[in-house]
């Protein structure tokens, strides 16, 4: 293994730059090449086919064959043209990554390209080995993916990937793609029904979503060097360098060369994809970077996020490196969040969040604001079910990133608003009063983002014109917190224009409903805001006494996905059933023992066929040196107390790995799922984890650096 380490060492610093040229000067020229979605559509179909396919998507109605068919022929030589010969339906099951099944377009029967409506619209891939949580047996294969014309087609190495729901046999959704859609379709009638207390020609609005994307970027042999994060994604072992991160001297630094070749050659190809990428940057710990894209419709930002993140791997393998989405990669760094900031835009592009100079917007501001604040405050445990994965587990409450107790921050200006509004809101108003004046809502400033501080240790902020949901984990599909968002948020609105009617309906005056409900809705959810430092003891303390849940694991975060509030919830609006639901969490709950099961495993493997006898051999060199001191009767102390150490940290790594194991033995004849994954946190993961890896990171630093066999973080993390 040492040897491995030094030839990955000497290829990481010997490799050729990578020159990368984009097709043009001007993005504009590329921009959206090797994509087909709506706007293509609208210039190739003719008018009454495009007319039929909008109607189909805004009704959420099956197109028919005949346009089916039109579709798919126009769909066919534009990727003929493109040089594709096969065509996929991609979906994203709930392994959390993307699915995909290739077909020719060429018939050898027929002996031209082939490409029919029915082959556009549905296909049926085998289903068995995905995972669906006790909703269908292994050997009943059948699962269908659907077209969802809503976001773009796109051809990536010479295939036509055509985006889908995938469900099962029996009609349950087997993804994270079908969920979403009902939700973002749920959030636009609930909002539009409140936007139209304030303007009657508001019809429509939509969810927006741009992702912050983190993620470390390795040398490919130096990665490969390492069967930990091979294997895992993560470092288990691996003391931590002089120099880490304490400097700030990589953040927003110069890019490294080879990094900002690669940068650039995945964002040519993003771009081509029709995925606006807009920011990159280094991040805070070394080797850690960000790439951000412009805001887009919700559906088509989250396929956006995983065809990105699919890109950069690809690209990646051209330029000898390896990227690393895992939360937590390195001990004592920052992890990688995927920031999720959203916002609601009406039909007429105005983004509900942006506070303006009109008293009159401002009341409406304030509606969305609070109703989402509330949302907040009413499903947080959901909303931190939505965020949990082992690798976030790492992550979530450590090096910047936010705890693992959901809050609010908004910012002192808007705290100082909502204080005012919750006081002052029952005042009387006469007739020929202005309510604006009285209530100061006419004294609220065009907020824009630099008015509101952002708040690191923050779950969820308000940062401007959105709110920033800084809990997501870098690898998850972004997906799933986004459509407990939406519909939390929908729910709310529904309640709050509920409310209103309400009032209304009893003779008060409209404006004074909606201040009335809104001051009910800002006492009732103060709680869930906070302002101060998210680390500190003192808020853990606090957050109890406001009685916040502080759900540090994702076994018992995982709960709140079928408990009694969120199968009303899901069942209320259709978005999942009381089966569906269970499913999930019962996947979820797979996905993390397996996790678990194999760090641990990892940790054994590389601890009992690596370390130990890489010490082993060194504390034999060291007892032979000790001896020919004696014999030269020259101190040995010092050499003799380091064999001692070395021996025992051996020893606690030995017996700590026999036990784990042992432990595993018996946890995994538990047959409840949940007590199962409970057990292997804390009995495998909180118990053993640690210890095993303060012994060997203990070792690392006695043993000789010529024989040691791992890659060390001095030597992963800085790339030049």
């Amino acid at each position: 293994m040492a040897i491995l380490r030094f030839k990955a060492l000497e290829l990481a610093q010997n490799r050729p730059r990578i020159h990368v040229s984009p097709p043009s000067s001007k993005v504009s020229d590329y921009f959206g090449d090797n994509a087909f979605g709506i706007k293509q559509m609208k210039y190739t179909l003719s008018p009454d086919v495009f007319e039929r396919l909008i109607y189909a998507i805004q009704k959420g109605k099956r197109i028919d064959f005949e346009t089916a068919n039109a579709i798919a022929s126009v769909v066919k030589i534009w990727a003929l043209d493109k040089g594709a010969t096969h065509y996929t339906h991609w979906f994203q099951p709930l392994t959390g990554s993307t699915a995909e099944k290739h077909d020719a377009f060429f018939d050898s029967d027929a002996d031209i390209e082939n490409f029919k409506g029915t082959a556009l619209v549905q296909q049926e891939p085998d289903a068995s080995s995905f995972p669906s949580g006790g909703i269908r047996s292994t050997f009943e294969a059948r699962g269908y993916t659907a077209w969802d014309p809503s976001s773009p087609m796109f051809i990536l190495s010479h295939t036509l990937c055509i985006p889908t729901v995938f469900v099962s046999y029996t009609g349950e959704a087997l993804d994270y793609k079908a969920p979403l859609l009902k939700a973002n379709e749920i959030i636009n009638k609930a909002a539009t029904r409140v936007c139209r207390f304030f303007d009657r020609n508001v019809n429509a609005v939509q969810a927006y979503l741009g992702c912050e994307q983190e993620y470390f970027v390795l040398d490919r042999a130096l990665f490969n060097a390492r069967p930990d994060l091979v294997m895992g994604g993560r470092t288990v072992f691996g003391h931590n360098p002089a120099r880490g991160q304490q400097l700030d001297d990589h953040y927003f630094g110069s890019i490294p060369t080879r990094i900002y070749d690669f940068m650039q050659d995945f964002e040519i190809e993003c771009l081509k994809l029709g995925i606006p990428v807009r920011t990159r940057h280094n991040e805070v710990a070394p080797s850690q970077f960000e790439v951000a894209p412009s805001y887009e419709e919700m559906n088509v930002a989250t396929d956006h996020n995983q065809l990105m993140m699919d890109v950069m791997e690809r690209v990646s393998l051209k330029h000898n490196l390896k990227v690393l989405f895992h939360e937590k990669p390195f001990a004592g760094l920052n992890g990688s969040g995927n920031h999720n900031n959203w916002s609601l835009i009406t039909s007429d592009g105005i983004n509900l969040f942006r506070p303006s100079s009109s008293a009159r917007e401002n009341l409406q501001f304030l509606t969305f604001f609070v109703c989402t604040v509330k949302a907040v405050h009413d499903h947080n445990e959901l909303l931190r079910a939505s965020v949990a994965s082992a690798g976030n587990d790492y992550r979530l409450g450590g090096q910047e990133a936010p705890p693992a107790i959901i809050s609010v921050f908004i910012g002192e200006r808007l705290t100082a608003v909502l204080d005012e509004l919750e006081h002052n809101g029952n005042i009387k108003v006469k007739k020929g009063d202005n309510m604006y004046v009285k209530l100061g809502i006419d004294k609220i400033p065009s907020i824009i983002q630099d008015n509101t501080d952002r708040n690191r240790t923050s779950p969820f902020a308000f940062t401007g014109n959105k709110f920033e949901f800084r809990a997501v984990g870098s690898e998850s599909n972004v997906a799933a917190p986004m459509t407990v968002l939406n519909l939390a948020v929908a729910d709310q609105l529904n309640n709050f224009a509920t409310a209103v009617d309400k009032e209304i309906n009893t003779g008060m005056e409209r404006r004074l409903a909606i201040i009335k409900i809104l001051r009910d809705y800002i006492k009732s959810s103060k709680a869930v805001r906070f302002e101060g430092d998210g680390y500190s003891e003192d808020w853990i303390k606090e957050a109890e006494s406001r009685k916040l849940p502080h759900i540090k694991d994702t076994p018992r975060a995982l709960k709140a996905y079928i408990s009694k509030s969120t199968k009303t919830l899901y069942t209320k609006y259709k978005i999942c059933t009381e089966r569906e639901l269970e499913a999930r969490h019962e996947i979820l709950l797979e996905n993390y023992i397996k996790k678990i099961q194999i760090e641990s495993r990892i940790m054994g493997d590389l601890a009992l066929n690596h370390i130990i006898p890489t010490s082993v051999t060194y504390q034999n060199m060291l007892i032979q040196n000790a001896n020919g001191l004696k014999g030269l009767e020259i101190d040995n102390s010092a050499v003799i107390k380091t064999i001692q150490e070395i021996s025992e940290h051996i020893d606690i790594v030995k017996n700590s790995v026999y036990e784990m194991i042992e432990e595993r033995k018996r946890i995994n004849k538990i047959t409840d799922i949940e007590a199962k994954a409970i057990a292997y946190c804390d009995d495998v993961k909180s118990k053993y984890f640690k210890k095993i890896r303060y012994s060997v990171d203990k070792l690392e630093l006695y043993v000789d650096s010529e024989v040691w066999p791992l890659p060390k973080y001095r030597e992963l993390l800085f790339i030049r």
